[in-house]
């Protein structure tokens, strides 16, 4: 019987073990695939955002640009406190009840709706503040959105706990389609000037809302409290501040812009603005696969490490580099998609440009806080910049958008070195760890920046249009990057090797081929 007892609990032991890579392998599995559908969901958006951004642009112009995005700054914060951070507990809960849905539905819907009560009636001060009275009915309409996406958040993240990336990629393609595409664009050609903007937004934010509950319904009954409603307060809470802080670092140069400038210098500032950082939000739409990855398997800080530095070797070797071409044939681009109108926005297209690595850092830095009891750590460490943001961008708001362009960068790449430096500790991440990854990077940036800029000296040579030296430095400095990678594969590592045979499995054997 000892014997027979004792087999018994090693083959409970090897099963539990069994199960518990098993399990592992299916995480990974689903993590990947996540991220796949993240990057290729947000590649068509991007895709639709860039040419519908383009049409719009050039049918608008500035002024009416400006005045759209002084009204989303009021918008975005006031989504804010509409969904207060409490859908976001659905994707962290480890064990999820009914009651857990229904409790932040019932948050939600009352958050939503004081706050879009509470944007309607403050319309008249916004409009004061940035002496423009058009703002004041522009924000009123676009009030509706806190309550549509207080209600839109429960279903998403629903989807996003399940790691469904797949439906919720097809949802914000086929709203923002409707919305921009079906809506925006008509309304533009017709002379709607930038009605044809808010509309565009509520239609694509009812569709999200529509899609969303079609494909994840969840219960209406309303739950004002339970035995688990502190735990659901606590993260929503801690959401809330992290995201107010990160509004008021993200959004400070508009507001002090159209204060101490006009809606023609936001809406230049924000087409340049937006031109860089749509591309860092491409490559950061993994993020939401990768905090919802890292949150099951938070008792495995080996696995968030490696991760982790795959993703920064990434970053550092593989797309810091295509910025940098992206930064040095900013002003051509402009002009050449935008029009001689927008040709201030070039500059600030350039600088923005080269802080996006920064950027991206920062944001696959932040789950890892999230996934290692760090969460609080997000708001308190930026709170030093964020001072520091808003006596700068005060000082200098007035100075011009290339002035303020330069605050913008400089505070993206300080909050990203606090951050890093944080969850490289949590990690036990060492500079040692990271040595090999700057290394590769810069060599790789240099390689880039030469190229561009020789392919557009070259291009200027052959053809004296813009065209000339967009194309030849953009060619000229991807090119460079392409012959590294294939005959000095030793360049990006084999970590980043590895992360592009996970979403390709033929890159590897062709790097290995070409040594």
């Amino acid at each position: 019987m000892p014997r027979f007892g004792g087999r018994q609990i090693k083959h409970a032991s090897n099963m539990e073990h069994h199960l518990r890579m098993s399990n592992t392998s299916d995480i990974g599995k689903k993590g990947i695939t996540a991220v796949k559908w993240c990057t290729a969901g947000a590649g068509a958006k991007y895709l639709l955002h860039f040419c519908s951004q383009i049409v719009l642009a050039r049918l608008l112009g500035p002024e009416n640009y400006g005045l759209f995005a002084i009204g989303m700054i009021v918008l975005t914060f006031g989504q804010f406190f509409a969904s207060f951070g409490f859908a976001w507990g659905l994707v962290q809960s480890q064990r999820l009840r009914q009651e857990d849905i229904r409790f932040v539905f019932t948050a939600q819907l009352i958050s939503g709706a004081l706050v879009a009560a509470v944007v309607y009636l403050i319309a008249p001060a916004v409009a004061a503040y940035f002496n423009e009275p058009r703002v004041a009915s522009i924000v009123r309409w676009l009030s509706i959105a806190c309550v549509v996406h207080a209600l839109t958040s429960p279903a998403t993240n629903l989807l996003k706990r399940k790691m469904d990336f797949r439906t919720v990629s097809i949802i914000e393609i086929s709203s923002y389609g409707i919305g921009y595409l079906g809506v925006g664009i008509p309304l533009a050609c017709w002379g709607a000037g930038v009605w044809s903007l808010v509309a565009a937004w509520l239609t694509q934010a009812l569709g999200a809302l529509v899609f969303s509950l079609l494909r994840s319904p969840y219960s209406f009954k309303p739950l004002f409290w339970y035995d688990g409603a502190p735990a659901q307060l606590n993260i929503g809470f801690t959401v809330f501040a992290t995201n107010i802080s990160n509004w008021l670092l993200n959004n400070m140069d508009r507001i002090l812009l159209g204060r101490f400038a006009n809606a023609h210098a936001v809406g230049l500032y924000v087409v340049g603005y937006n031109l860089a950082t749509t591309p860092a939000m491409l490559i950061a739409s993994a993020q939401p696969a990768f905090l919802a990855a890292g949150a099951r398997i938070q008792s495995e800080p080996e696995r968030l490490r490696r991760a982790y530095l795959s993703v920064i070797a990434t970053v550092w070797v593989l797309v810091a580099p295509l910025f940098v071409v992206l930064a040095t044939v900013a002003p051509e681009l402009v002009s050449l998609l935008y029009g001689t109108a927008w040709e201030s926005s070039g500059m600030v297209l350039s600088i923005i440009a080269l802080s996006m690595p920064a950027h991206l850092t920062f944001g696959v830095s932040t789950p890892i806080l999230w996934n290692t009891g760090c969460k609080r750590y997000e708001v308190v460490l930026q709170l030093p910049i964020l001072l520091l943001a808003a006596i700068a961008f005060y000082s200098l708001s007035s100075q011009g958008i290339v002035m303020v362009a330069a605050v913008a960068a400089a505070v993206l790449v300080a909050r990203a070195a606090v951050i890093t430096v944080k969850a490289c500790r949590q990690l036990n991440i060492r500079v040692g760890d990271l040595a090999p990854s700057i290394m590769r990077g810069s060599a790789m940036i240099v390689l880039a920046a030469a190229g561009s800029l020789a392919g557009a000296e070259l291009g200027r040579l052959a053809s004296p249009t813009t065209a000339g030296a967009f194309f030849g430095g953009a060619v000229a400095g991807c090119s460079a990057l392409v012959m590294a990678a294939l005959f000095a594969p030793q360049l990006l590592g084999a970590s980043v090797i590895e992360m592009l045979g996970r979403f390709n499995t033929a890159i590897p054997a062709a790097l290995s081929r070409s040594r």
